[in-house]
Parts: structure tokens; sequence; C-alpha cells
């Protein structure tokens, strides 16, 4: 399971750190993806494969769908972390991002974002408000 928040940076060669905490996890391989709001989703490569199952399940035959799997599966690199737990971050994937050199490593459950510091910043002070009322409409009568 992935939580937490870190902070690495990326090196001049567009190379990120993984957080140490998730490396055994990640060790068999992951998948980086585009994820929404301009962020890079990394999955472990099973996840991503149980993923990519489903989304290749769904008719083909709508546009959407189409379009979805284009861009999901197009904008999808496979990696192996190196021995000191680096990734290779693909340009196009740093530039769909916005990543400078200060980014944001989130645990998000069943996968990590990636984020330019900056970014993820603004993600949070433009979404905090919605929080507590996004927590009613998920678990309703838990808290």
């Amino acid at each position: 399971m992935f939580l937490g928040t870190h902070t690495p940076r990326l090196d001049d060669k567009g190379r990120l750190t993984l957080p140490a905490k998730y490396r055994d996890e990640l060790a068999g391989g992951l998948m980086i993806t585009k994820g929404q709001d301009h962020c890079l989703y990394v999955f472990p490569r099973d996840e991503f494969e149980q993923m990519a199952r489903k989304v290749a399940e769904a008719p083909f035959t709508d546009e959407r769908v189409r379009a979805y799997q284009r861009y999901l599966f197009a904008g999808t690199d496979e990696q192996r972390p190196d021995s000191q737990g680096r990734i290779p971050i693909a340009a196009e994937l740093r530039r769909y991002a916005g990543l400078g050199k200060e980014c944001t490593v989130i645990g998000a459950v069943n996968r990590l974002e990636i984020w330019d510091s900056e970014a993820w910043a603004r993600y949070q002070d433009e979404h905090e408000a919605g929080y507590a009322q996004a927590q009613q409409e998920v678990l309703p009568g838990v808290f």
C-alpha cells in the first residue's frame, strides 16, 4: 500500500529516486503513465496489468473508450529501478506533468503520484475546502 508524501529531486538526467519504503514493492518493475490533473501515476507492473485488462475489455466501438485507451497506453513507460532506486522519467512525461527539479511523490493506495512540487501545493490549496465535503460523500456515516 502506498501512503505518505515525499520530496525527491529530479536529477540532471531526468531520473527520480523513489522513496526507500516503496522500492521492494516496485523492484519487479513499474509502469509510469500520465495521470489526471497533470501528474504522473506510478503503478507496480502487476497492478497496471490488472487495470489494463479492464480497460481493454471496454467496448472499443465507443469513441471515448478508444480515446482513453490510446491516451493511456501510448503515454505509458515501463521501468525498473536501478540499484539506487532511481527511475528515468521520459521527456514527454516530464513535459506533461511540468516537472522541475523539485518533485513531490504521494502515495495513493494502489499507486504513487509524481507532481511538480509547486503544482502539488497549488492543487492542495485549490481543493482543501472540498476535502471535508468529499469525505462525507465517499465515506458516509464513517466519521
